[in-house]
């Protein structure tokens, strides 16, 4: 959530877009609650833009009765660099070193079944799984018909980048919600600024289990520009 949030302007002007509102809660309240409700107590949250806000918020609110660690970034890292900062919190506690985690955007407003997704995950036995859905979009993941990761396709640019073979392929819009094994922290060689899409990109390359978690049965929002907000908010059925 470490993002500036310029399609949120001007709310972002003088905010994180973590402290952005629906209906009088903030974008990392309601992604908070989401998680606690499926038992996720242990919580570390990037940030880079108004830090400090965020710092203070999560004290003024006890952090909501969890444990969250914050992780500064003083350059944006992107998701796959922000996770790599991050990495010690998932490998600080060994009791915890084989349970995967879940990586969630703060800006996805969803009711996926997130227990449910984690037990795929681990049935799967992938490094990481992704939630994805049928819709439209101008970036897709590409899959196999065992919903492997194969590649991504740009539509606006109608160019498509392929890892590994797959007949046919399925174009799968992503949830900006992952399951992540720990080991897959250590596969990760890239450094400095980098989309976490790229190692994975390159480990389904060396035949990791990068797997889709099929979530069309799910109401799934991006709020990140003001429109969806908008929308989200006189929508009852937002999830």
């Amino acid at each position: 959530m470490g993002g500036q949030g310029t399609r949120l302007r001007p709310l972002t002007d003088s905010r994180p877009k973590a402290l952005v509102e629906i209906d009088g809660r903030t974008l990392l309240e309601v992604a908070l609650a989401r998680l606690r409700a499926f038992g996720v107590h242990e919580v570390i949250v990037n940030v880079h833009h108004f830090a400090d806000m965020v710092v203070a918020y999560l004290a003024a609110k006890q952090n909501f009765g969890m444990r969250i660690e914050i992780s500064r970034e003083e350059v944006l890292l992107d998701t796959g660099g922000g996770l790599k900062k991050a990495a010690w919190f998932f490998l600080d506690d060994s009791r915890w070193s084989d349970e995967p985690f879940l990586l969630h955007n703060v800006d996805v407003l969803s009711n996926i079944d997130l227990g449910s997704m984690v037990q795929f995950h681990k049935e799967h036995e992938a490094i990481a799984t992704l939630a994805v859905q049928q819709r439209q979009s101008s970036r897709y993941l590409l899959f196999d018909q065992r919903e492997q990761l194969c590649g991504r396709h740009f539509e606006r640019e109608q160019r498509t980048e392929l890892s590994r073979p797959g007949e046919p392929l399925q174009a799968l819009a992503f949830c900006g919600i992952h399951v992540i094994s720990p080991r897959l922290l250590d596969m990760m060689t890239e450094d400095g600024v980098f989309s976490i899409i790229e190692s994975y990109l390159r480990l389904a390359a060396r035949s990791q289990r990068i797997v889709a978690y099929r979530a069309d049965e799910y109401c799934w929002r991006d709020l990140g520009t003001l429109e969806s907000l908008q929308e989200a908010a006189q929508d009852p059925q937002r999830g």
